[in-house]
């Protein structure tokens, strides 16, 4: 039997590159009136401070941006491009702006509650079921992650990460970090 640990606050409350690749093998946990889905994360992309151009917090505190700048553990969703829903996971001290994109998951459980959510054939084959969380805005669709999940604290019981003790092996370029092999990694990622 695999040992799960919820991730305590303390691991978000950490340098953003650091909380970027720790995340890679751990399981995303989103539980529902729906049912239960669960994936492992499989390719992250790290956004850091004020500094960072292609971070939400480069143009200072906003209304939409507010999360960034709060506690670790907390989800930080939006609506990107006024078509997908996106999940990061805020991490640093208060106050702080960061965040680690979760951009992918190797789908594991609840794997036909995703395929409705998506949208895609009950019988497709398991070359396609690495496809149902490839890409942010996928993953959070298969999951029924919208923004009423923005805030929503990480620690809690409905929408968490765990630890299942899984092996990987990564590979990171700049801010961004993936799963060697991975069938469920962006391919363009890949390259």
């Amino acid at each position: 039997m695999t040992r799960t640990t919820r991730l305590p606050r303390s691991f978000y409350r950490r340098p953003t590159l650091d909380v970027a690749y720790d995340l890679l093998g751990k399981v995303l946990v989103h539980a529902d009136r729906a049912g239960a889905v669960t994936g492992i994360i499989a390719e992250v992309e790290a956004y850091i401070g004020e500094d960072d151009p292609a971070c939400h917090a480069a143009t200072g505190l906003t209304d939409r941006n507010l999360p960034l700048y709060g506690p670790p553990g907390h989800a930080y969703v939006y609506l990107n491009y006024g078509m997908h829903y996106l999940l990061n996971t805020v991490t640093e001290p208060v106050g702080f702006p960061a965040a680690v994109l979760i951009r992918a998951l190797r789908p594991l459980d609840g794997i036909p509650l995703m395929r409705r959510r998506r949208k895609v054939e009950q019988h497709a084959t398991p070359t396609a079921e690495a496809g149902l969380c490839r890409g942010p805005g996928n993953l959070t669709r298969a999951f029924g992650i919208n923004l009423k999940h923005n805030q929503v604290d990480l620690c809690g019981d409905r929408l968490y990460i765990e630890n299942r003790a899984c092996s990987v092996k990564a590979i990171g370029r700049r801010w961004r970090a993936y799963i060697i092999d991975c069938s469920a990694v962006s391919a363009n990622t890949r390259k």
